[in-house]
């Protein structure tokens, strides 16, 4: 019998293993460095993550691929969008609301590793659906 994991569940974990990867790390390196090392430890903790999965938007009857990607989506649940920038935008907050939307998800987690304590860096992001 396999266990349903909440997006909350799914979000601690996510933490956890962003922590785990921040004070392995530090801040400094490129967004990407963090992304991959994510997924590995995502991974390895047996959970389904997909990396740069494609959204696409849905106009009227067409869908269209316009270049939105996500860099994680764990368990068709939870998008991660990681970035290692000076301080997190409005803009980055809406990119990330704007794949929640298209990938109907609920929960996301806007992750920048840029900050000397990553709890600092970490922002829950809620579409409503």
């Amino acid at each position: 019998m396999s266990v349903v994991l909440t997006e909350n569940d799914l979000s601690n974990i996510v933490i956890r293993e962003a922590i785990h990867i921040h004070k392995t790390l530090g801040p400094g390196l490129l967004g990407n460095v963090y992304k991959e090392c994510l997924h590995y430890r995502l991974v390895k903790s047996g959970l389904q993550v997909q990396k740069e999965r494609v959204i696409p938007v849905t106009f009227e009857e067409i869908r269209l691929e316009c270049g939105y990607r996500a860099d994680l989506i764990v368990e068709d649940k939870l998008v991660i969008e990681v970035k290692a920038i000076e301080a997190i935008a409005d803009v980055h907050i809406a990119q990330t609301l704007t794949y929640l939307k298209f990938a109907c998800c609920k929960l996301g987690l806007l992750i920048n590793f840029n900050v000397s304590l990553l709890k600092n860096g970490i922002r829950r992001v809620v579409n409503q659906l």
